[in-house]
């Protein structure tokens, strides 16, 4: 087992069995409130929550977001997640595809999950130090040729990155590389790993041709704990490590401030709500806040791990609870929801 490969399983037991949250970060989305509408005027069964997303219609506007996994997980993960994503019709990004393209298609993704996957819209992975070089494009045209996919997720993380014991630090020319991928007609999408997207960095990603940003922020899994937790006691230099990454316990953009900052910066780019999305109502709030898919990794893991039927059980729910929320808000669909009325001073 490669050095990467370990620790990536690590990350999948730590995530499952330790408290690698944020302590004191929230993701925002408790300072808004709908307004309870006691008379909706339509029926439960005719909402409507299907959405449109890269050109195909989703019965549910989730996203499996990126999952990692060591090497005798990995496979059984991608497929079960495949699987129940093309059940309920909803979008699946798979986790980095670094090892997978070191050694042609390992850990499930490969052209098989297309296969398992349907016609769902089907994201590839990549990490943003990989693509920086003149063979970005062509990486990326690889992850996406691998499995199938409509669009590649480039996903940020330097905090992460600067907190791992040899993490990739040189982030000059990140940019350019993300535009020189939009610019050889690749579908991009852009992703935090749970510490957020400001304004400033979602319009420089407009800017750069990228259509989809995942504004991924603060309130649910912190990796910067979650790098600190794989640090072994007799490891000196990794201790030092783990002591900064203590440091940024709470840091980072809360998700909910991310959305509505990117949301006024970046209105042309389709928007994804991930990082801390607790169930249906939150995604209800991410949706009425500018974003067109709610996602969800940590808490689809371990469902992941036991069978399919278990992920669709579990984003049923999910689905049922935005449900209801647009029935009482009165919003027969996500149209309406987005402009369902919200209660306090500072509500958008």
């Amino acid at each position: 087992m490669s050095e990467i490969q370990s620790r990536k399983q690590d990350h999948i037991d730590i995530v499952l069995n330790r408290d690698v949250g944020f302590p004191d970060v929230t993701t925002g989305f408790e300072k808004y409130r709908f307004d309870h509408v006691a008379l909706p005027e339509l029926a439960l069964d005719d909402v409507s929550l299907e959405t449109l997303f890269l050109g195909r219609t989703l019965a549910l506007p989730f996203l499996i977001s990126s999952m990692t996994g060591g090497p005798d997980k990995a496979e059984q993960i991608n497929r079960n997640l495949a699987e129940a994503a093309a059940e309920l019709k909803i979008a699946f990004a798979v986790g980095s595809q670094r090892v997978a393209l070191e050694n042609e298609g390992a850990g499930g993704l490969g052209k098989t999950l297309r296969d398992l996957a349907g016609a769902i819209p089907l994201i590839a992975n990549l990490g943003a130090a990989q693509i920086r070089g003149a063979d970005g494009p062509d990486l990326a045209a690889r992850a996406a040729d691998m499995i199938g996919a409509d669009a590649v997720f480039i996903h940020l993380n330097p905090l992460q990155e600067a907190v791992q014991t040899g993490g990739d630090t040189d982030w000059t020319g990140v940019l350019s590389a993300i535009e020189a991928i939009a610019k050889s007609g690749i579908t991009v999408a852009v992703k935090e790993v749970g510490f957020g997207i400001n304004g400033r960095v979602a319009r420089q990603l407009a800017d750069a041709g990228v259509s989809i940003i995942d504004v991924a922020g603060a309130g649910g899994t912190n990796w910067a704990r979650v790098e600190a937790a794989r640090v072994k006691e007799d490891d000196r230099h990794a201790s030092i490590k783990a002591q900064v990454g203590a440091a940024f316990r709470n840091w980072g953009i809360p998700t909910a401030e991310a959305l509505v900052e990117a949301a006024m910066v970046a209105p042309d780019a389709t928007l994804i709500a991930s990082g801390g999305i607790r169930d249906g109502i939150e995604a209800a709030m991410a949706i009425r806040l500018g974003a067109t898919l709610a996602g969800q990794a940590a808490p689809a893991l371990a469902p992941a791990l036991q069978d399919p039927e278990k992920i669709v059980e579990h984003f049923t729910v999910l689905g049922e609870q935005l449900r209801t929320a647009c029935f009482c808000t009165g919003s027969k669909d996500l149209a309406a929801l987005r402009t369902a009325r919200l209660r306090g001073l500072d509500a958008p």
